[in-house]
Parts: structure tokens; sequence; C-alpha cells
């Protein structure tokens, strides 16, 4: 990698226009070197395999001083047809505060807007020299929704919003000013997208009612999935299995638990009652809480309920060694509220590959209780539920010390990797590219 503070382009020269029929012009802030959001996955996967599709990748991502946490785990896996820059940007709370404060208009959209001012025109240029025939931009840092709004008012260049999960909801973002800019960006971007992409089908019901005047063609559907490849690594990590015999069953949740939408206070309580009356205890569970991404949070309340020697926090690690950690797991763990009924982790599908017992703390009603239900798998409770959580963590628990707890099926993996779902974009990119042909003329010649 190049120096910090110098301009990170990644260039590959020598290729004729004839080796690809298109280019696309993929606007992310999720991507290598970042670390710590499997969102990563998503732009990541999507580069890596648009092009045994025909379709180069120019990929326009923020400089690394703009990421918490980066590392080179997962940079090598960035492919060679990739043209990738990566724009200025900084961190309102890091690089722009005084003592930890700053003024909340320096963080609206989001505290990474400054990618705007190097973004558009990092992009524009980007199209001007390598006139890409598709923009493409994902969610969920709302400042790529502004910068793929300009890029496509300014050259007329069809624009496939990946929204991913609804922008907005009766009480998102929780401050009033946040939520009436995200609902502003919201609109403009269903308003003047080519197609809206989802990662769901309950955000697609979302979105045609609240905005019942855009036609429904407009909306598609690409799910979240997993890499094979990077399983297949990563099972080159796998120890020997140790018998569950004489040990704690081990239940891991893998990423950032959100205080409001994974809020585990419910699950702590329900633990430490059954700890109290020794049906659970840390001979028979532990718990694993890897790279949470608020642990000072969730320490307090673990020491709050004392539930110290069954639920721990473990830092992150490489993202080959989080799905290891999958793979040995005796069992995963998902946390999804009801505010998040139209949404599904990234990482559900990651379990689901790891073909290990699930434990769903989610509404049986939302679209995570759904996905796990057609891949065969009904060891579901309440996330809210202090009493549900009690029954359904115990029942899980006698299914899985026997070895009888639901796995997903052979199909229902198949159907949710990486590259299916790449091919699915790939057949959205030659839509509009055939759909909206006098717009590309149009670019083409002016850039």
């Amino acid at each position: 990698m190049a120096r910090p503070g110098r301009r990170l382009d990644r260039h590959v020269g020598a290729f004729m226009v004839t080796d690809f029929k298109g280019r696309v012009l993929m606007v992310a802030y999720h991507y290598p070197p970042m670390r710590g959001s499997s969102g990563i996955q998503r732009t990541l996967k999507f580069s890596q395999y648009l092009p045994q599709h025909g379709w180069q990748p120019l990929v326009l991502s923020a400089h690394p001083r703009a990421y918490a946490n980066s590392g080179d785990d997962q940079v090598a896996e960035i492919p060679p047809e990739a043209i990738v820059h990566r724009a200025f940007a900084l961190d309102t709370s890091r690089h722009l505060s005084l003592r930890g404060r700053y003024l909340g208009w320096m963080a609206l959209p989001d505290r990474w807007v400054s990618w705007c001012l190097g973004a558009i025109p990092a992009g524009l240029r980007l199209i001007r020299h390598h006139k890409p025939q598709v923009i493409w931009t994902t969610y969920p840092i709302a400042s790529a929704k502004v910068i793929g709004l300009v890029l496509h008012r300014l050259t007329g260049l069809p624009w496939i919003a990946d929204l991913r999960d609804p922008m907005t909801d009766v009480d998102y973002p929780n401050d009033p000013l946040t939520r009436r800019v995200y609902r502003w960006i919201e609109a403009q971007t269903v308003k003047h997208c080519t197609l809206a992409v989802c990662t769901t089908p309950g955000a697609i019901v979302t979105y045609t009612r609240r905005f019942p005047q855009i036609p429904a063609s407009r909306f598609a559907l690409i799910e979240n999935g997993y890499d094979e490849e990077n399983f297949a690594n990563a099972a080159a990590l796998l120890q020997p299995a140790v018998p569950l015999a004489g040990r704690p069953f081990t239940l891991v949740h893998s990423g950032v638990i959100y205080p409001s939408e994974r809020d585990p206070i419910p699950l702590f309580e329900a633990l430490a009652e059954l700890r109290a009356a020794g049906t659970v205890t840390a001979a028979r569970l532990r718990i694993v809480l890897r790279a949470t991404a608020h642990d000072e949070y969730l320490g307090g309340l673990i020491a709050k309920y004392g539930i110290g020697d069954i639920v721990s926090l473990a830092p992150h690690v490489a993202y080959r060694d989080a799905l290891a950690e999958m793979l040995n797991a005796d069992g995963l763990l998902v946390l999804q509220a009801t505010n998040c009924n139209h949404q599904i982790p990234a990482k559900l599908y990651e379990y689901l590959r790891a073909r290990r017992p699930i434990l769903a703390l989610t509404d049986a009603t939302g679209d995570t209780a759904s996905a796990l239900r057609q891949a065969g798998i009904d060891t579901i409770a309440p996330l809210d539920d202090k009493a549900g959580i009690q029954a359904g963590l115990l029942c899980f628990l006698q299914l899985a010390e026997a070895g009888q707890a639901p796995l997903a099926s052979p199909e229902a993996i198949a159907a949710n990797s990486r590259r299916a779902r790449t091919a699915e974009l790939a057949r959205l990119l030659e839509q509009v590219t055939v759909t909206v042909p006098n717009a590309l003329k149009g670019t083409s010649e002016a850039c």
C-alpha cells in the first residue's frame, strides 16, 4: 500500500476496451482496507466477480484515514481487473472535533460528509477517463447516495442505487434534523435512480408503500450472501473438534451489536434469572460476543446483571478468522429487533453456510425469521421478551446438545452464494444499459 497521506489509486493499465462489455463506477465507503463491518463483503465480492460477467469495476471509495479500523487482511481480494480510487475523506468525530465535540451540521448526513468533497470531482474524472456505462452506489453511508445523485445528475448515466435496507423509519435516525436530511436523500434517490436495489422483500414493500407514485418496477431484490472461497480458506484454520461432554456449549455472536436494533438487555436479564435458578451455568453455556463495536456499553451491562462467567466480549479479528470461529462454534447467535423486521443481518448468510445450529432472537414475523424458516431453521425466539428468550434458549440448548438442532439445507446454502448474487447484479447492469441507450451515448460524448 502507498504511504499514508498519498492518493491510493490502483490502476491496471493493460486493459483493452474489448476485454469488457462495460464498466461500472461503484461508489462504496465500505471497502478494504476497512475492517469491522460485514457490509464490506457486498461491494468487495461484487467487484471480485463482476469481471467474470464481462463488467470492469471502477471502485470509488474513501481514503483509509476515514476508517477507524483498517488492515490489509482483505486487500489481496481486490481483483486485478478493478480500478480503485480512494478519494479524500475525513471522519468528523475524529478529525474535525475539538475535545470530542463538533457542530452538528458538520456530520450531516453522516460523519463522512467530507467524502463528498473528494468523491464527486474524483468520480467525474473517472467517468471522463474510463467512460463507465453505469453508476452503482451502496448504503449504509448516506453520503454515498449524495455522491451518486450528483454524478447521475451531472452526467446522465444510469444509476443503480443499492439501498440495502430502508434509510429511514418513524424514529430513525433518532435525531429529527438528521432524519429530515435522510428523508430528503432517500426521496431524491428513489425519484432519480434508474433502479433501487434492496436486500429483503420487506424493504421493497416498505418503499413501494412509502413512494406510491414510483413504479414498482424501479425496485429490485439482491439479497446478501456468503463467499465459498472465503469459507474454504477459513476451513484451513480449523482445529480438531472437541467433544461437547465436559465443556460448556459455545454460542457465538459475530459482529456489531447495536444498542437499539440488537438490544441485548432482555437476553442478559433472561440469562441472569436462568443462572440464579441454576438452569444455565458457566459449566453448561458460554456466550462469546465478537467485535461488538460497543464493548464499553455491553461490558457495563454484563457486570450489572452478574453474567460475566457466561458472557464474554472478544475483540475484532481478521475476516478469515471470524469465519473459522463460526465453523468451530457449537452454535451461532442472531440478534435482530422488531424495528428491523424488514432487514436481514448480512452475517446470517454466513451463519447458514457455516452449518452450525442457529439461535435467532428476533420477531417471528420479520424477514430474518422468514429467511431462517425458508432454510429449514425454526429455533427462533423474540428478542424483546425475557420469558420467550428463556424458553427458546433452553429448547435450543436441549436440541443442540443432543445433536438434533436444525441446520440449513444444502439447497438453501447454494442459493445464497456471492457468485449467484453477482450474476443477479450483472443482469441488472445489462438491463439499465439496454433501456437507456440515449443517456449513455450523450454521457460518453460529454465526458
